[in-house]
């Protein structure tokens, strides 16, 4: 009987541990934006085992910049040009901390996805 509930209770842990991973995000990342609006590089750490998998799970920004969400750019679809009037506008976009399904010019100011 306690074999039993111990394997159901292992079954069910893991049954909820396979739904919880499916929740994670891969259409977005973390940017950091300065004060001017231009991209800087933020470090983050990922503490899945896999190679093959991309997405980080802790992002941090150096000092005196911003932490922003931003869509991952979709195959085939380049991300803005870098640009002074491209940075003014993207540091107006950022709102409540995102830049997801944010235009500039009729594109997507999207970002382009990290390669391990």
């Amino acid at each position: 009987m306690k074999l039993s509930i111990l394997l159901a209770a292992t079954a069910l842990a893991i049954s909820a541990g396979a739904a919880s991973a499916d929740v994670i995000d891969k259409t977005t990342t973390t940017i950091c934006l300065d004060s001017g609006g231009r991209q800087l590089a933020p470090h983050c750490k990922s503490q899945d085992a896999s190679r093959l998998s991309y997405q980080e799970d802790i992002c941090i920004c150096p000092a005196a910049t911003r932490q922003v969400k931003a869509s991952l750019c979709p195959p085939g679809v380049n991300p803005p040009g870098e640009s002074a009037a491209y940075e003014q506008a993207r540091l107006a976009a950022v709102s409540h901390g995102s830049l997801v399904n944010a235009n500039w010019k009729g594109q997507a100011m999207c970002v382009a996805p990290q390669r391990p």
